[in-house]
């Protein structure tokens, strides 16, 4: 894509202007003035930021330790520095928006050694990056990166869940947040970015990471008021797992964390910055300090929604075949498709051999199943496990590229070291280059991936609707959480949609027949608050079509925007988004497991009437959560609406502009 620039870089100024206090000293602030970051190299490099004058980060070092004894940020020699000012726009793809602003300005501090460091200041936050520029590969021991906050904030961490041979690494990156002062953070454990940071006067602060490649990804650990970087150390084997053939475990590490080119930007270390909660709802940092789109042709990249079976168990009834992974049944999920407009159905786990996804049960004929779907104009995506799918990616995207397939859902990768981020890469640019899309399952938060490989349309790495069929920990709180601090980081593979929804006290796991915490139309709103460009219908097709009223609302909501403006919000309380696609706006509210009493104000409309299809929960939806009600009222950006949700509840409306 071309970017579309709004104004031109302003020339450098020259170093002198930087010295706020001393020689080693650098000051540089945001456009509106707000953030203001100070960087001190006379004893290695130390930044620190404060927002409205007041103290966010004290002075935090950073280092990049090499396996040669060498510290890129001690005993520094600065060789030059610069500032520039960026005002520029470029145009998003399958994303919340379909433009961004990039508004920022720059200090990049050159030292000897050919390496140096690159701080970005945006009104929302500040980003920094190490850059070598040398010819022979490095091998990285191990990388500083501070946050030392000021005073005892609280901290929502979601700590890495070990499941695999005391491995802290070794995760699916789907912990339920816990709201503590940081000074209580876990000693000798690890939590996985985003981590949210919040202030009793309102401020927060999100720290997470961008453009990961080639490098393991960042988890943090507390000490004190402080986060450091802390990374998984490079793999040297891997064995497979003995009770899950789609993955790949651990079976040995280096004692270093990564080994790269010699010259290369390193992955950007972000602090998203914000004065109210409802800020965090639309923050584009990691999309913007993502590398720009490597795939020139993106005509054939089609995001939308699919019909899927694992969640609901392939438990379809009233049909004259036994169902099950076999070709009946998929015929019939393609025929609930068509007919309810749905872009797509996903194969899940069972149509090929665990270990071989080249070899297809006999129950399946896949290509049969490919030609009926495209006669109803029907696209089919398959599941395949990240072992498998490394062990023959060129076959299996060559083969079933020819046959019709749309794209792969990769699962079980549930790492971020080197090894697997270079699969991630690797697999979505042959993926690209077969016009398959990706969707990552048992992933790591997005890092900006699907900027620079936009085929990649989603990725998990939260906790989503799949827990139900197994767990009874509370999900509306999360589901009011994650908004504020998973989805800043990019789409999150959720998979909602339950039709069987249970209150608080009725609610029970069930494997085989699941049901969903909270109200119907909670489960409605996540399709407009929860980003997710591949999105999922994870119940059954039958219980779609007993309530044909919510399934036609569901699919008329689009995956992707032109615009996002975030109404209000309160970390792990409520989240309220509006979504605009062409004329047409969707508006989703989701809460905890508390009553919320809420008024939107319309001021975003644009001028002229419009018409509001409105859900929303019944009188008695804090029994029998499956209870709402839907209305249909006329609306302009003068009105305000009194909102009420019950416990686990929501609201959601499609709001169509009149002619």
């Amino acid at each position: 894509m071309k970017n579309i620039i709004i104004a031109c870089l302003l020339s450098a100024v020259c170093i002198s202007m930087l010295q706020a206090q001393s020689k080693n000293k650098y000051q540089l602030t945001s456009p509106n003035g707000i953030i203001t970051v100070v960087v001190e190299t006379s004893a290695g490099i130390h930044w620190s930021a404060q927002w409205k004058g007041t103290d966010l980060i004290n002075p935090s070092a950073i280092a990049m330790h090499l396996q040669n004894g060498e510290v890129l940020g001690s005993n520094i020699k600065v060789q030059s520095a610069k500032t520039e000012k960026v005002n520029t726009s470029f145009a998003a793809l399958n994303y919340k928006k379909d433009s961004i602003i990039n508004s920022y300005n720059q200090l990049t501090i050159n030292c000897k050694g050919n390496y140096g460091v690159i701080f970005r200041v945006y009104n929302d936050g500040v980003a920094y990056r190490f850059f070598t520029t040398r010819k022979d590969s490095l091998v990285i021991n191990s990388e500083d990166a501070a946050f030392n906050f000021a005073g005892d904030p609280d901290a929502y961490v979601a700590y890495s869940n070990d499941p695999h041979e005391h491995d802290k690494y070794q995760t699916s990156f789907e912990n339920l947040y816990q709201h503590i002062k940081l000074s209580e953070f876990i000693k000798d454990t690890v939590a996985f970015a985003p981590v949210l940071i919040a202030w009793r006067d309102g401020r927060k602060a999100v720290v997470t990471e961008a453009d990961l490649e080639e490098y393991p990804g960042m988890f943090l650990q507390g000490h004190n008021n402080s986060l450091h970087g802390n990374f998984a150390h490079f793999v040297l084997a891997e064995k497979s797992n003995p009770g899950n053939d789609a993955q790949s475990l651990v079976a040995g590490r280096a004692d270093y964390i990564a080994v790269t080119a010699g010259s290369r930007n390193f992955p950007w270390r972000i602090l998203v910055i914000s004065g109210e909660d409802k800020e965090l709802l639309d923050n584009d940092m990691v999309y913007k300090l993502a590398s720009p789109s490597r795939i020139t042709d993106i005509s054939w990249i089609k995001p939308g929604k699919a019909s899927w079976d694992w969640w609901n168990n392939w438990n379809i009834s009233h049909v004259n075949f036994k169902a099950g992974i076999n070709t009946e049944t998929y015929k019939f999920y393609i025929d609930f498709a068509a007919a309810n407009h749905i872009e797509y159905i996903l194969m899940d786990a069972g149509w090929s051999d665990g270990k071989d996804l080249m070899k297809i049960i006999p129950e399946i004929n896949l290509p049969e199943i490919i030609h009926y779907a495209a006669q109803k104009n029907i696209g089919v995506w398959l599941w395949g496990g990240s072992r498998p799918m490394k062990n023959k990616m060129d076959e299996v995207l060559d083969t079933y590229s020819k046959m019709g397939i749309k794209g792969f859902k990769i699962d079980f990768m549930d790492r971020d070291d080197q090894g697997i981020v270079e699969f991630y890469y690797e697999l979505a640019r042959k993926a690209a280059a077969h016009h398959l899309m990706i969707d990552f399952h048992g992933a790591y938060k997005p890092t900006g991936l699907q900027r620079t490989y936009p085929n990649v349309l989603g990725f998990e790495g939260v906790r989503g609707l799949e827990n139900d069929k197994w767990s009874s920990l509370d999900m509306p709180p999360y589901d009011a959480t994650i908004p504020f601090i998973r989805m800043l980081a990019g789409p999150m593979d959720y998979t909602p949609g339950a039709m069987k929804n249970a209150s608080k006290a009725d609610f029970h796991p069930l494997h085989n027949a699941p049901m969903s915490q909270g109200t119907r139309c909670h489960q409605l709103a996540m399709y407009i608050v929860f980003e997710a460009p591949f999105g999922m219908l994870a119940d059954n097709p039958n219980n779609y079509m007993k309530e044909q009223e919510s399934t036609n609302f569901i699919t008329g909501i689009p995956t992707v925007f032109d615009q996002t403006v975030a109404l209000d919000g309160k970390v792990s309380e409520y989240a309220s988004i509006a979504r605009r696609k062409g004329n047409n706006w969707y508006v989703g509210i989701l809460g905890d497991w508390k009553e919320h009493d809420l008024t939107i104000d319309f001021s975003f409309l644009g001028n002229g009437n419009y018409e509001a299809e409105i859900f929303k929960d019944g009188m008695n939806a804090n029994r029998e959560a499956t209870d709402y009600s839907r209305e249909i009222i006329k609306l302009s950006k003068a009105d305000k609406l009194n909102i009420h949700i019950a416990n686990g509840g929501g609201w959601a409306a499609r709001i169509t502009k009149l002619k």
